[in-house]
């Protein structure tokens, strides 16, 4: 049977508080819903459509693209997308899925899909461990009674089409409501208590346990000389210094020893090998740029930066007043957030290379996370 998942990526998420729809907000190092997709890029769903706004979708469509996903434009209301989205459904089976809900397993996934064919539905659902309440009299509910509806919630093709059809102009939470009141009552089953929804900000720094622990660990370290000139660059910030570093690149010290880092991190090789001071494409090149090349080369390979830790040892120029703009400027081209990346600076108290102000080294620790 031919298996399509509705991804419902259509919401501005203003619960959260970015100033974007949550789902293109960073998390492991890329946007939200590229998680999402990548959960359902299994041999068993054959095609991925996504309800978005008109805001987010030349964005979307972009992010979606490597995964073969159909971009369709959703409505004001989440019973609108669907609606919009299942016009495209070409599937014998429908698996529905909220874009915020990124943490999933590919096995809850099949279990599904298998779910549909054995009963007709399968609604994800976790029972209730806590105590829950009900109205303003905080009337106790029996909690081996009370269940917590998750998505994916899958159905056969023609009977949600139907109760969507049928559903009108009403507007209901999920879709196994809509199905209830048209079709059926949905069948349960056992969802994941790890299937967290990502509602508020602060939901971005959970990480279930096999995100708990580094998937690698890098160190890098770089140093520039002094040269002519009267600014150098560090962690993309343009400072007065009455020197330059000499580089083929803008010798962005910062940026090269985190570079490093994460490619050491994941096992790859150094930032001479991508970027060698032999190419011209390089001379003069913007190191933050660099930094996203290399992101994007974590991410083929599965990886995702967790957090970043850098120290700048030097003399001059004096680095506090800038230290936040450059931990912005790291963390977006990272993928991270910045509360992920510390920099911090010092001098060598006028010992050594850098305490004779001959240059300035970086060195920089990195976590990688498999994604």
């Amino acid at each position: 049977m031919k298996v399509s998942a509705v991804i419902c990526a259509a919401g501005r998420g203003e619960r959260a508080g970015f100033d974007k729809n949550k789902l293109l907000a960073p998390l492991w190092g890329a946007p939200a819903l590229w998680h999402t997709l990548k959960k359902f890029s299994l041999p068993e769903i054959d095609e991925i459509i996504i309800a978005v706004s008109e805001r987010d979708f030349n964005e979307i469509s972009a992010l979606a693209a490597p995964f073969g996903a159909k971009i369709v434009l959703g409505g004001k209301t989440r019973t609108e997308s669907v609606r919009a989205a299942l016009e495209e459904v070409t599937g014998d089976i429908t698996l529905v899925h909220d874009g915020a809900r990124p943490f999933l397993t590919r096995n809850l996934l099949r279990a599904c899909i298998d779910g549909v064919k054995k009963y007709g539905s399968a609604i994800c659902a976790v029972k209730a461990s806590d105590t829950v309440l009900y109205g303003e009299k905080q009337d106790a509910l029996a909690r081996d009674e009370v269940y917590l509806l998750q998505t994916p919630q899958g159905f056969y093709s023609a009977d949600i089409k139907r109760a969507y059809a049928l559903a009108g102009d009403k507007n209901y939470t999920d879709d196994s409501a809509v199905y209830r009141a048209y079709v059926a009552q949905p069948t349960l089953i056992e969802g994941e208590t790890g299937n967290r929804k990502l509602t508020y900000k602060s939901d971005f720094d959970y990480f279930p346990l096999p995100l708990s622990r580094s998937d690698g660990v890098g160190f890098g370290v770089d140093t520039h000389v002094f040269g002519e000139g009267k600014f150098i660059t560090l962690g993309g910030v343009k400072l007065e210094c009455g020197k330059s570093l000499i580089a083929h690149s803008d010798g962005d010290v910062l940026v090269h020893a985190i570079m490093d880092a994460l490619l050491g991190a994941a096992g790859l090789k150094d930032i001479g090998h991508y970027f060698p001071d032999g190419d011209e494409r390089f001379k003069g090149a913007n190191s933050l740029e660099m930094l996203k090349e290399v992101s994007a080369l974590l991410k083929e390979k599965g990886f995702a930066p967790l957090n970043l830790s850098a120290s700048i040892q030097a003399e001059k120029p004096r680095l506090k007043d800038y230290i936040d703009e450059m931990r912005a400027n790291v963390a977006r081209a990272a993928g991270l957030e910045k509360d992920r990346v510390a920099i911090a600076a010092g001098t060598s108290e006028g010992v050594g290379f850098v305490g004779e102000g001959l240059g300035i080294t970086a060195y920089c620790a990195a976590n990688l996370i498999k994604i």
